[in-house]
């Protein structure tokens, strides 16, 4: 499924969040375990089943823009 298509999703995986972030699903993940960047949800009776919020995702890269004065 290509970018485009994938913003148009309320939730996303883990898998999904990889491919529009660039980050790896370790990373992904242990960021999770240590609790930091992206807010995601546990779904599931198991509670295994992880997703993240579209507009979550566009924030995370949206804060992370660098901009350059101009003198």
């Amino acid at each position: 499924m290509e970018v485009k298509e994938l913003l148009n999703k309320p939730y996303l995986n883990e898998k999904e969040v990889a491919a529009i972030t660039g980050r790896g699903i370790s990373t992904l993940r242990n960021d999770r375990f240590c609790r930091r960047n992206l807010p995601y949800y546990k779904m599931g009776a198991s509670g295994r089943s992880v997703r993240y919020k579209t507009s979550d995702v566009l924030s995370f890269i949206e804060g992370r823009r660098i901009t350059f004065d101009e003198v």
